[in-house]
């Protein structure tokens, strides 16, 4: 008799949420990322975890709560498995990791690093798995440092003309979904799947399950980003759009881009130019260190392999 792995799949997703609910789970490998597993109960814990972090994801179905977990659980394996070839221990002095956690704490809407442990507790989530998570991106953020620095290109002159002119100080307030190349026709289904999760759920469940940038578990949020600091695609992209309306997708060399206007804000102010000018330098080295992280991630995961079982 030939098995249909969609029902079983289907029917392990309804056991997996039905025993969280009721009992402890038996523990069970469901995934092998080379030779790291991925468990059952990595599965429940993220779920938690992500519920925790982002209340859109609390709002998805059962299923896609599966699969963005899953697949969020496997983009950190694949990284940690290349970082382990790159770095004799991934550990984090305690002074840094107190202050990594402080800062992660404060981002995701929590006054401080005891009310997000409170509420870790609360959720049974422990906190040496958040500090293993934030310890994995710190050395990957230092991996795509080391490697890639040196290929930044920023063009200090056009920096400083643009700040020269820039009376009226424009800020966007963005969330981003990255997807990845498809062949022209794959794309194109690609692209009315993500306009319609768009428009059916919102912008932030869309980026929980088709991004695949770092922001993806955040409903791909980010912080303000001054106009000066974007590259002249995104800038075209943006300048005609409202409030609340999106890009059509924008070709990178990392994927495709999404972008939603959360926000504008423009300010008439005095100019520190030193200052601005390091701000919007730093702003375009991390887009373009992101562009090359993105792509060397899609480089390492083709040489990884990934067994359902």
């Amino acid at each position: 008799m030939k098995i249909n792995k969609k029902i079983v799949k289907a029917i392990f997703v309804f056991y997996l949420f039905f025993l969280n609910q009721t009992t402890a789970i038996e523990n069970k490998i469901l995934f092998k990322v080379n030779n790291q597993i991925i468990t059952s109960v990595d599965v429940l814990n993220e779920i938690n975890y992500l519920s925790l972090i982002n209340s859109d994801f609390q709002k998805l179905d059962k299923q896609k709560k599966y699969e963005v977990s899953k697949n969020s659980l496997i983009r950190e394996k694949i990284k940690e498995i290349d970082l382990k070839k790159q770095f004799v221990e991934l550990k984090l002095n305690e002074e840094y990791a107190n202050e990594l956690i402080k800062n992660y704490s404060r981002r995701i809407g929590f006054k401080n690093t005891n009310n997000f442990s409170k509420e870790l507790k609360k959720n049974n989530i422990k906190m040496d798995s958040v500090i293993k998570k934030i310890t994995i991106e710190a050395f990957w953020s230092q991996l795509i440092l080391d490697k890639f620095l040196k290929n930044v290109k920023i063009n200090e002159a056009n920096i400083k003309k643009e700040l020269q002119n820039q009376k009226i100080q424009r800020e966007y307030l963005l969330s981003e979904i990255l997807f990845g190349l498809e062949t022209n026709n794959e794309l194109e289904n690609k692209i009315k799947l993500i306009k319609k999760a768009i428009s059916d759920e919102g912008f932030s469940k869309a980026a929980l399950v088709h991004s695949i940038s770092d922001t993806a578990n955040s409903g791909g949020k980010l912080d303000w980003i001054n106009e000066a600091s974007l590259n002249i695609k995104i800038k075209s992209a943006l300048k005609n759009l409202e409030i609340g309306a999106h890009t059509e997708p924008i070709l990178l060399p990392g994927g495709y881009l999404i972008l939603k206007i959360n926000d504008i804000k423009e300010v008439v102010k005095e100019i520190n130019y030193e200052k601005e000018f390091e701000k919007v330098k730093r702003a375009k080295t991390n887009e373009q260190l992101n562009i090359m992280s993105n792509l060397y991630f899609n480089k390492i995961k083709k040489n990884i392999i990934i067994n359902e079982l």
